[in-house]
């Protein structure tokens, strides 16, 4: 039984291309409950910001990561441990964004995509409560009272879990296949 463990995950990125990421979150979920996170800037590949995302999205400029470290050292150091340490599914709230920069930034730098499984809050949120009027991490979050600060990495991916978790409770799951199952949802891999 795989129990209800996942690591949610979210990337923002500088600009519209999907290998400037500039912040990642993650944060591990063992039945259900938040044991542990870690996040970290993002220098990106292009320096470019768009402005509407550093204005009116996560408000994160060249200033707050000029000094931080490429993606590469944060994969080989930060991300990796982190997911390795006790290897679960990763869960991403519009998953394909969020594994689009993994494979965009991997590719871009040479390094080898993982064999990771994850799957979307999105789709689970969607076959869960196909009665809301949105599915938005920030709609959900409000309706369920998770008070967050939207687009930052570590705050969406806390959000994406606890959805995961009120998922569980609505199901009466305990156990993240199950979970799955119910909501037709597929666990995908990278």
């Amino acid at each position: 039984m795989m129990k209800l463990n996942y690591i949610a995950i979210d990337f923002e990125t500088a600009n519209y291309n999907k290998n400037s990421a500039c912040q990642v979150g993650l944060v591990r979920f063992e039945n259900g409950i938040e044991v542990e996170s870690v996040s970290s800037l993002i220098k990106p590949v292009d320096l470019y910001f768009v402005p509407e995302f550093t204005d009116d999205i996560h408000g994160l400029s060249y200033d707050d990561v000029k000094n931080s470290p490429l993606f590469p050292e944060v994969w080989k150091n930060i991300i990796l441990p982190f997911i390795n340490k006790d290897p679960v599914p990763l869960v991403a709230h519009n998953a394909n964004f969020d594994m689009n920069v993994i494979k965009e930034c991997c590719s871009y730098y040479g390094l080898e995509v993982p064999n990771l499984s994850y799957f979307d809050s999105l789709a689970v949120a969607r076959n869960i409560w196909p009665d809301l009027e949105s599915h938005r991490l920030t709609d959900l979050g409000s309706h369920f009272e998770i008070k967050y600060k939207a687009h930052d990495a570590l705050q969406d991916s806390r959000t994406c879990g606890k959805i995961i978790n009120i998922a569980a409770e609505a199901t009466q799951q305990t156990d993240l296949i199950q979970l799955l199952n119910n909501s037709k949802v597929e666990l995908c891999w990278l």
